[in-house]
């Protein structure tokens, strides 16, 4: 008898992503989850943490597990950890970066939308250590699901500062996507699959982005052997946010500026916002060969998607990527949101993504069956 070595058989996490490869329309969210009443204010973006010091610690673990069983609840295929160790998407990675002064503040246009007080770049930016590797490897210790984490991009990290130092956006970026890939790098080593730039400020900066941004992008990409995926969507649903998309008309093609670049660059993965918005769902097209984290989620309302809904949007979408390539997601992070709606929405996202998976099994049965 023939016994294999026990390193020749594959592990359960290895099992668990090779079904996953072989999954249409996985399911994910495109960023954070509402974190627990007791850790921060619910419903509030750079809500002050309620605990201190180890009880902070242990806290922002117990929230990322139980961000994750969340997730895992709603039948999410690739999962994160809902940023429950975060404050915000951008600033929590600037906080721990050299070269940025958080007590000289100024007030700064925030992607020509709202105005806030943002710290000040003082002089050269690096990283002493890594930010979010510990609990990068504390998630992928509680899961075999594949992993997507977020960063922020360098364009969308250069709006939310004052930069006194370098006085030039695009020098600046370029220092941030150095260390943005030293980041990235470390988060793969420890068994990240999928990692997410959150770019919304190209939405906004069309010639910056087509200059150097998608450029930038692709430096803190490099080397990496993991999936890439860049996050661009409108926004927050915060009143900022909801006002500036009320002045864009009936039909929002702002996508239709970056969309070609970024269908050329080495991004795998394009995450963007479609329900309830007006983007035209044929820009799509504009993306062909790239796979699609497709918003069939609404960040900016408490209604909850029926799974109905959900479907239609990605039937939509299917006119314009192949199935194999398109991610059902949200438009957006769900921060703001309370935790029984946000847990809802995703729960139609995942029965929404089913039903047309289902579709299309029975498409593929049929069109076999056709053959014999």
């Amino acid at each position: 008898m023939t016994t294999l070595e026990n390193n020749t058989q594959p592990t359960k996490a290895q099992n668990q992503k090779a079904l996953f490869n072989k999954l249409l329309l996985p399911t994910s969210t495109a960023g954070s989850l509402p974190k627990p009443a007791w850790l921060a204010q619910p419903k509030t973006l750079w809500s002050p943490w309620k605990l201190q010091d180890d009880e902070l610690i242990t806290g922002k673990q117990d929230a990322l597990c139980l961000s994750l069983q969340n997730q895992q609840q709603a039948n999410i295929d690739i999962v994160s950890d809902g940023e429950q160790t975060r404050q915000h998407f951008v600033t929590t990675f600037i906080e721990h970066l050299n070269g940025v002064d958080f007590e000289q503040r100024k007030t700064v246009r925030i992607r020509d939308r709202y105005d806030a007080s943002v710290p000040t770049v003082v002089g050269p930016v690096s990283r002493q250590k890594s930010v979010f590797v510990e609990d990068a490897k504390f998630l992928r210790q509680q899961t075999n699901q594949p992993i997507k984490w977020a960063l922020p991009g360098p364009m969308t990290m250069i709006d939310t500062l004052y930069d006194d130092h370098y006085k030039s956006r695009e020098k600046l970026a370029w220092e941030f996507a150095k260390i943005l890939n030293q980041e990235a790098k470390e988060l793969e080593a420890v068994g990240v699959d999928i990692i997410q730039f959150d770019e919304p400020a190209f939405n906004v900066f069309f010639d910056e982005v087509n200059d150097w941004g998608i450029a930038c992008l692709e430096r803190a990409i490099e080397g990496l052997k993991c999936e890439t995926a860049v996050h661009i969507c409108y926004g927050y649903g915060i009143k900022a946010n909801t006002d500036w998309k009320k002045s864009l008309g009936t039909e929002w093609r702002q996508y239709e500026n970056v969309f070609p670049k970024l269908q050329q660059s080495n991004i795998d993965i394009i995450s963007l916002e479609c329900q309830n918005s007006h983007v035209p769902m044929e820009l799509i097209e504009l993306l062909r060969g790239k796979k699609i984290m497709l918003g069939a989620i609404d960040v900016a309302t408490d209604i909850i998607e029926t799974p109905e809904e959900v479907a239609n949007t990605l039937r939509k979408a299917l006119k314009y990527v192949d199935a194999d390539k398109l991610y059902p997601c949200t438009n957006c992070g769900m921060a703001p949101l309370s935790r029984q709606v946000a847990t809802a929405k995703l729960e139609a996202l995942s029965a929404g993504a089913s039903i047309v998976r289902q579709e299309l099994s029975k498409k593929h049965f049929k069109e076999r069956a056709s053959v014999f």
